[in-house]
Parts: structure tokens; C-alpha cells; sequence
């Protein structure tokens, strides 16, 4: 059996699909591409494919992973451009990696977002981030299946900043840009109770009035694991990469020495 990791999009309309939605696209996009899917044993028996940490439905994505096991090897990058013919475009499959290490879901442990606000005046939006930043604690409100739930939005940010947006293209970049519009940077962990982006905005709506006048674009531009010594979030298909780099260089000498004449040395 081979496992393959696949980072994917959600870009422009398609990113009010649901992940129930992008379940059922996936499937079918396996079928078309003759996929050779392993599958779960019992009556009803299902592709084994695993999601880490879906994008919640409304926001935009680059980074989406998630893995498949097959019953027979197959070129991940070749593997890679038939999913992605047989998906439509925006659910975008842009890398593809055998797994060779385990816990990818354990490496995705911090996400970057990207908050574009139309109708904010980045001077406002700065004020508010300032404000925020500044506070020990944020308590927010969020509707659950259990009820209306409080909890802190501050403690999960690692970094809340305003960039400018002619530095940062955005993935939404068909929106009206002939109003004020401020672009946040957003690093947050992944903890328990989520603390998700549209908590972040009811933060600083609650610390300093910030209310924009249409339903923020929001975009997932990274996830993976959360560096504390240079604050960053890494790639967390990266080790695998390694890991296969590591086995070629290791095939590689064990050829090499093979080939050469005996007591050359």
C-alpha cells in the first residue's frame, strides 16, 4: 500500500463549498482518474482518505491537505495533474508527496490568514489591531450545537498585523478595489476551542468598534507547524520531502559503491 499527501485550493466562488461538498468532488475526481483507492473493510466500504483540519466553509484556501492510501504505487506529480484535470477549477490539487513520515495532522498546528476588509480605512483597521494586540484577553461569543459558547480570541493569535495590500496579491482580487479596503495578517494556533478568523473580527469589533459594512474575504494562505524561534508556520509536507531526498541519496551511494571494481579501495 502507498500513501500520498495532496495540498489543494479553494479559490474564488468555490469556496462556499462545504467540505461534505468537497468530499463528494473528490470521489468522483478519483473515479474519473482511475485512482487505484484502497478501502475500508464492513458493508459499506469507503476510499480511505484522510482530511486534516478543513477550511471552514464561506473562506478561501491554499493550503488544504489531505491523504490517500492506494493498493498499488503510482508517480505522486503524475498522480497530482489527473486529480487536478478532474476537479473543477478553484479546487486546485498544487502539490503531491508520498507520505514517508507519519502525523501530518499533528504538523498542522498554527494556520496564516489574510483578512480583506472592503470599506475599512487601514488607518481604523490599524487602530483596532493595536487595540487588540494590546489586550490580555479578548472574549468573544460563538453559537455551537451546545449553545451560545464565550471563550478568549486573543490567546491563540501569534501575530495580528495590517500589511499593505500592494504587497500581498490577493487570491480575491476580482473584488471591488475603488473603496478604502484594509488586508490583515493573521498567524493563529490551532487549539481547543478553535479559534478561527470571523472570532478574531467579533474581537475587534469588541475592542475597538471595528464593524466592516460587507463580509470580510478571508483566505487561508499557509498551515502547518508553528515555529516558536523564527515565528513562522512551516510547510508540513517538507519532511517527506526529506525523507524521499534522504532514501534517493542513500540508493544512490549504495548503487555507486555496488558498481566499483573489487579491491579498488
Amino acid at each position: 500500500m502507498q500513501r500520498i499527501r495532496l495540498r489543494y485550493t479553494k479559490r474564488g466562488r468555490l469556496r462556499f463549498t462545504s467540505h461534505r461538498d468537497f468530499q463528494r468532488a473528490f470521489e468522483r475526481a478519483l473515479r474519473r482518474a482511475e485512482v487505484p483507492m484502497a478501502y475500508s473493510a464492513g458493508f459499506t466500504p469507503h476510499p480511505k482518505v484522510s482530511y486534516a483540519n478543513a477550511a471552514p466553509t464561506g473562506t478561501g484556501s491554499e493550503a488544504e491537505y489531505l491523504e490517500i492510501a492506494l493498493t498499488d504505487a503510482r508517480d505522486p506529480e503524475k498522480l497530482r495533474i489527473l486529480l487536478d484535470e478532474s476537479l473543477p477549477t478553484g479546487l486546485d490539487i498544487v502539490d503531491a508527496v508520498e507520505a514517508r513520515t507519519s502525523g501530518l495532522a499533528d504538523r498542522l498546528t498554527a494556520s496564516v490568514w489574510e483578512l480583506r476588509l472592503d470599506g475599512v480605512d487601514p488607518a481604523d483597521a490599524a487602530r483596532a489591531v493595536a487595540a487588540f494586540n494590546a489586550a490580555e484577553a479578548v472574549e468573544v461569543q460563538r453559537m455551537t450545537k451546545n449553545g451560545v459558547r464565550t471563550f478568549d480570541a486573543r490567546a491563540a493569535v501569534v501575530e495580528l498585523d495590517r500589511v499593505d495590500g500592494a504587497e500581498t496579491p490577493s487570491p480575491e482580487a476580482d473584488r471591488p478595489t475603488d473603496q478604502a479596503c484594509a488586508i490583515l495578517r493573521l498567524v493563529v494556533r490551532h487549539v481547543t476551542p478553535a479559534v478561527r478568523p470571523d472570532d478574531v473580527l467579533s474581537g475587534l469589533r469588541a475592542v475597538a468598534d471595528l464593524a466592516p459594512p460587507v463580509p470580510a474575504a478571508v483566505t487561508r494562505l499557509a498551515q502547518g507547524l508553528f515555529d516558536e524561534e523564527t515565528g513562522t508556520v512551516t510547510d508540513p509536507l517538507a519532511p517527506d520531502r526529506e525523507a524521499a531526498a534522504a532514501l534517493t541519496t542513500a540508493a544512490t551511494t549504495a548503487a555507486a559503491k555496488a558498481s566499483e571494481p573489487v579491491g579498488s579501495a
